[in-house]
């Protein structure tokens, strides 16, 4: 922990007032919308898991097993069960000991005060977003599970080759209504994390694919409404919801421009007028983790 702590001082030093300006920003943001943009309030996040510190299984020790043997039985490395078990630290087992099992191999850390999710990204090379959801989607993370298996603060996170989308999921470049990341319910003060952005579109409007890929879900699913969802390979897809009727089918293959559906208001927008929920996720260890759309959307 203390190399930890050095490390990511500095990161934490040079974010300090980044939580205040950033709330500043967002309740100018909000006073720039007018009546006809204004934010429904807001649910909780379908798309934010129980936190993995929260779902640990727990193992009981039998005759014969080891630190190495239990870890082997659950695909996990055995630094995963010292790091997650202060009582293993010796390196025995007895048996009748209860030990706690994480899902996926990874740390538990105590995160240093005043540090961001985006602190532990740059210290440890995991994105900032990955972390986020893993966590319970909390805005100020305390103690944490970090995934991985190299964890040295530091270390240079592995380079993601993908260059973006090549369409638009609407026929022209329209407003964004609600962007990607936190933002602040103007009427109750309170923050929300919001996975996509609203792209904002007369009802109606087609909903087409940005990029070539495989349909694998076309439905009506929570607070989406109604959903499509394209495969891309390399571990990942696109989300188009809140739209009004499909354009396509599940096991259809489409290509950049290929109509999906059409705008609509069904599930529960966050917005009151007409929109396009667009959302891009990439594969990881813990599933399909939200990225910003607007980092990979071609507007020149």
């Amino acid at each position: 922990m203390m190399v930890f702590e050095e490390k990511i001082g500095f990161f934490v030093a040079e974010s300090r007032g980044f939580r205040a300006r950033f709330v500043i920003a967002s309740w100018f943001v909000m006073s720039c919308f007018s009546p006809l943009f204004a934010i429904a309030q807001p649910t909780l996040s379908e798309l934010c898991p129980t936190p993995i510190l929260s779902r640990l299984q727990r193992h009981q020790v039998i005759s014969g097993e080891t630190i190495e043997t239990i870890a082997q039985q659950y695909n996990l490395i055995p630094q995963t069960l010292l790091g997650v078990n202060p009582s293993l630290q010796g390196g025995q087992v007895q048996v009748g000991q209860e030990i706690l099992i994480p899902p996926f191999n990874g740390i538990k850390i105590t995160v240093p005060n005043g540090a961001s999710w985006q602190d532990l990204a740059t210290a440890y090379g995991v994105r900032a977003d990955v972390l986020f959801e893993i966590n319970g989607c909390v805005e100020t993370p305390k103690v944490v599970f970090i995934p991985g298996v190299n964890w040295q603060p530091g270390e240079k996170p592995s380079q993601d080759n993908y260059i973006g989308l090549r369409g638009y999921p609407l026929p022209s470049v329209s407003q964004v209504g609600l962007s990607y990341g936190w933002h602040i319910e103007p009427n109750t003060g309170e923050s929300f994390f919001h996975g996509g952005i609203d792209i904002l579109a007369e009802e109606g409007t087609p909903v087409l694919a940005a990029e070539a890929g495989n349909v694998i879900y076309v439905g009506q699913e929570g607070n989406y409404g109604f959903l499509v969802i394209v495969d891309h390979g390399n571990g990942r897809q696109t989300r188009y919801g809140h739209l009004s009727r499909f354009g396509t089918r599940i096991g259809e293959s489409v290509q950049v421009g290929d109509v999906l559906g059409y705008v609509g208001t069904t599930g529960r927008p966050d917005l009151l007028n007409p929109h396009l929920h667009f959302e891009v996720r990439f594969k990881s260890a813990v599933g399909w983790v939200a990225q910003d759309p607007q980092i990979h959307l071609n507007l020149n």
